[in-house]
């Protein structure tokens, strides 16, 4: 070739990359140009014309307005726990009756066939089965409509807006944005709730969002706070009137709840975990369809059993604490109704009884089995014959009539409702929830600050309420 033809062929190549680099130049330049000036149409609103905004300003306009905002969140939320408490009910009731009504009766037979000795049958069957299957069939429904309800609406980008709408609330307390999200995530169960805290970046906000989260009011809890209202609030008022104000002082002490987070972790921030608020840039993620499978799939499995899997596990020894304490003689009464005997001066003391107290120091494991707990401790210590399946077994009767009349037997007034109601709010975590604290923050220390914080905090309530109770009554 040439060297002609060679300069010929530079000249030409350079020529051509000149003018597609002045191409590629002007097509950026008319993109950039085109960008900035949608941008300033929604964001500048010049005299005489609207801002021309997209779907998703439009949406964030009303759910993340002063006006709009709260309730359109609080409205969300209550639809979720109201699907995912009425949802249950059959699903729960199933399986009550495949565990509880079939599979239990049919273990002890097969006992009784094989000659099982009593106190090992009492044991296995009475008390850690009947434990292990009164979690399953309370805690499994609601944890299986709750999580995926969530996750579809973190999936759509909803989430985010309620972190927006609660963040200057939350850097008010000292703490941070996203805790809105934990402590959203805590009303479903307190374990998850402590996990999904790892959103949170600094470790000190971090840490005040796992003490406080305990103050969220989970499933395993609604089912005592639905029954002891409906006994003891509900029936203050005229049967046509009975359902809504037994709703409304559930949801009262729901808010309750919140309201002794932001007072815990601002107290929290200038004590023990004093230091300034981080901030954070806050991004709302544009609304997309959720994934619908691959969130069930997720929220199941991730959430639900895992969760599910721990509390079967602490679950287990508690029932058969629960049997023990219960056929465990100390001279003519058991050791239950003897440990029943020596603290309830100081539950009394506290506008409760020493039933209630028992049943939360050994059903520690679950917050499901509180309700079945207190109603054998109360029979077995009242001796009421024909009632319950033996010392040592937990049982639930379908009548609320009849679950009021067993409680009022024991002594309960609407002074014990009320401050049972308070304490199923402020009391320790469960063990699932303790054991999952300590797996994040990997500190003693803090594990029992977030398990004695809220037990000091329920006997304070519990007393002063019982203070203003006899003096106002």
């Amino acid at each position: 070739m040439e060297k002609k033809d060679k300069n010929s062929i530079v000249d030409l190549a350079s020529e051509l990359r000149w003018k597609i680099g002045d191409n590629f130049h002007d097509k950026l330049t008319e993109s950039l140009y085109t960008d900035a000036s949608e941008i300033a149409s929604q964001a500048i609103e010049m005299p005489g014309n609207e801002r021309n905004y997209s779907l998703d300003r439009k949406i964030d306009r009303i759910v993340t307005s002063k006006r709009f905002g709260f309730p359109i969140m609080l409205g969300i939320l209550a639809l979720i726990l109201w699907l995912t408490i009425s949802g249950a009910n059959v699903p729960s009731g199933l399986l009550f009756t495949l565990l509880i009504e079939i599979t239990y009766p049919a273990l002890k037979s097969l006992s009784e066939s094989i000659g099982l000795i009593w106190w090992l049958d009492g044991l296995l069957i009475d008390g850690i089965y009947m434990a292990v299957a009164w979690v399953v069939s309370v805690m499994l429904p609601p944890m299986a409509i709750f999580f995926p309800l969530f996750t579809l609406l973190e999936d759509f980008g909803y989430l985010p807006r309620v972190a927006f709408n609660l963040d200057s609330l939350f850097r008010r307390a000292g703490a941070h944005g996203k805790q809105a999200l934990t402590m959203s995530m805590g009303w479903g169960c307190n374990a998850a709730g402590v996990v999904a805290t790892r959103i949170i970046d600094s470790p000190r906000e971090r840490l005040i969002a796992i003490i406080t989260n305990n103050f969220s009011l989970c499933n395993g809890r609604w089912p005592t706070q639905i029954l002891i209202a409906t006994i003891f609030i509900g029936s203050l008022v005229p049967s046509s009137f009975s359902g809504t104000v037994t709703s409304l002082s559930v949801i009262a002490i729901a808010l309750l709840g919140v309201g002794f987070m932001f007072l815990t972790s601002w107290l929290l921030s200038r004590t023990v975990l004093k230091g300034e608020v981080s901030t954070f840039t806050l991004e709302l993620p544009p609304y997309r369809p959720p994934r619908f499978w691959q969130t069930i799939y997720t929220s199941l499995i991730d959430r639900t059993l895992i969760v599910l899997w721990r509390a079967v596990l602490f679950a287990a020894p508690a029932g058969a604490v629960i049997w023990l304490v219960s056929n465990i003689h100390l001279g003519e009464i058991t050791l239950a109704n003897q440990l029943i005997e020596w603290i309830n001066p100081f539950g009394l003391f506290l506008g409760l009884n020493g039933v209630i107290l028992l049943a939360y120091i050994i059903a520690i494991p679950a917050n499901e089995i509180i309700i079945p707990t207190i109603l054998m401790l109360t029979v077995a210590n009242l001796k009421l014959a024909g009632i319950g399946a033996g010392e040592g077994v937990m049982f639930e009767l379908d009548s609320t009539l009849d679950t009021a009349n067993i409680l009022k037997a024991g002594g309960w007034t609407v002074l014990t409702g009320i401050n049972l109601m308070l304490f199923s709010l402020l009391h320790n975590p469960c063990s699932t929830t303790i054991y999952t604290i300590y797996k994040e923050t990997k500190s003693a220390k803090w594990t029992t600050v977030a398990s004695i914080l809220p037990v000091i905090m329920g006997f304070v309530v519990c007393f002063l309420v019982t203070q203003f109770w006899h003096l106002f009554a």
